[in-house]
């Protein structure tokens, strides 16, 4: 599930930048549904993966709520990804 999470973590993160770029000008306005679309689908899907992943992960409010708002963050989803590598490391380590 981690990794799952990773992966839609990374995808949403990059849809915000490309959703930023049209905003400073390097992508052009023609896009702007398509691109809209993508990254408002990416932030639901990101979102219920933070409910899903919290819960099985038994991860507290505060963490949950940093990693919603990791999703709104430009560049937040790097720092996501190194916390959810860290979580796949330690979830693997024997006990």
């Amino acid at each position: 599930m981690l990794k799952l999470f990773r992966i839609a973590s990374l995808a949403e993160g990059v849809s915000l930048l490309v959703i930023l770029s049209v905003t400073v000008g390097f992508i052009s306005r023609d896009y702007v549904f398509v691109l809209g679309m993508t990254h408002g689908v990416l932030f639901m899907v990101y979102f219920v993966l933070t409910l899903l992943v919290s819960h099985r992960q038994g991860w507290s409010v505060l963490t949950w709520l940093a990693t919603v708002a990791a999703g709104m963050i430009p560049f937040a989803f790097i720092g996501m990804d190194m916390f959810l590598k860290k979580e796949q490391q330690t979830s693997r380590a024997p006990a």
